[in-house]
């Protein structure tokens, strides 16, 4: 008993330490989902050159290919930006005169004798996209001076999840051997198994979020191009494949179809499509893919999937969001073994057979 206390003390100052230590720790939290993603790979390439390639290298070419595929998605903005900067140039006058007549009837309206003069604005904007793109160089400078600790914050990412990833890879096997022999031998058994239940039941969780992925990449191409978005295709594609991070790649992608679309169409028309294909995108997403792909390969019921993404982000933010449903399947799995046990145990078993009795008294 003394001893399950402390165990169950380190594992609540964990917690806590973890907590106030969130927003520091985001970066090795990110390489460690990662590693435990690309793990198997490098297993894999070491299997299919029987020992003969270095494991250096083996995580080199896994960790290479994972960036390659990140830069990738990233890579489907290129398209849009060289569309939509001309585009941007070209429509932003007409843009904020329409936003000026739209605007001036409705602060009248409301009571404030303002009119609204969006010429010195129009003006600025303008001429900053039309100068020399190395005339982009100082201001950009300037703004990264103004929010430091933004860019520190990015870089700190760019940086520090690339090295963590790759040590993380290097030694996973060992670091997991390590946190094993902490483990009491007559616990070991029990750890065992539920580690491997664990691991089956997180390799369904990102076979489901992947199909996920998928699935709205197809639903937001074929949506916006519906609506006659030229630029549907690599919109649709990066906001399908970015939800992996939870809301950002949502967010990003109804603001490039928005932006795509006022370009293009008429405001309203704009304002129709992004609201159709992305509340219906959002509300397939929340209600049925997740809950049905990835809620039910891990045993979770659907509300209990959206009150972990809910749960997770109000305490621990960003990382919260993207540890939920991984954290919440272990979870499960302790719950589920805690019931059995409780379901044979002498206190289950022996209110069983009292009730059973009193039964048979009564008859």
């Amino acid at each position: 008993m003394t001893r399950l206390a402390a165990w169950f003390g380190v594992a609540l100052v964990a917690v806590v330490v973890f907590w106030l230590l969130a927003p520091v720790l985001a970066p090795f939290v990110v390489a460690a989902v990662m590693a435990y993603v690309l793990h198997p790979l490098v297993l894999r390439l070491e299997g299919v050159t029987r020992g003969r390639l270095p494991r250096v290298l083996a995580v080199l070419m896994v960790e290479a290919l994972a960036i390659l595929a990140l830069l990738g998605i990233l890579l489907l903005l290129v398209p849009i930006l060289v569309k939509e900067l001309p585009l941007l140039q070209q429509q932003l006058p007409l843009l904020l005169d329409r936003l000026g007549d739209a605007l001036n009837p409705l602060l009248t309206q409301l009571g404030f004798n303002v009119s609204l003069d969006l010429r010195d604005l129009k003006a600025q904007l303008v001429g900053y996209l039309g100068a020399n793109r190395e005339d982009w160089w100082a201001p950009l400078m300037s703004s990264i001076k103004l929010g430091g600790s933004v860019a520190l914050a990015l870089i700190g990412y760019a940086v520090l999840v690339p090295v963590a990833l790759f040590y993380l890879l290097h030694d996973w096997t060992r670091l997991v051997s390590g946190v094993i022999e902490l483990v009491p031998p007559a616990w070991r058994g029990t750890f065992d198994s539920f580690m491997q239940e664990s691991d089956t039941v997180l390799g369904e969780y990102l076979r489901g979020q992947l199909l996920v992925m998928l699935a709205l990449a197809v639903f937001y191409s074929v949506g916006l191009r519906l609506f006659g978005l030229d630029l549907a295709l690599p919109i649709g594609l990066f906001t399908g494949l970015a939800v992996f991070v939870p809301y950002l790649g949502f967010g990003l992608g109804l603001v490039l179809a928005l932006l795509a679309g006022l370009l293009q169409f008429a405001s309203g028309q704009a304002v129709i499509m992004v609201a159709v294909v992305f509340g219906l995108g959002q509300l397939i997403e929340s209600f049925v893919l997740t809950p049905r792909l990835v809620g039910e390969r891990i045993g979770l019921h659907p509300l209990a999937v959206i009150l972990a993404l809910m749960a997770f982000g109000q305490v621990l933010g960003f990382v919260g969001v993207l540890i939920a449903l991984p954290a919440s399947a272990v979870l499960l799995v302790a719950l589920r073994r805690l019931r059995r046990q409780y379901l044979q145990s002498d206190l289950y078993q022996n209110s069983g057979a009292s009730e059973a009795g009193q039964e048979s008294d009564k008859a």
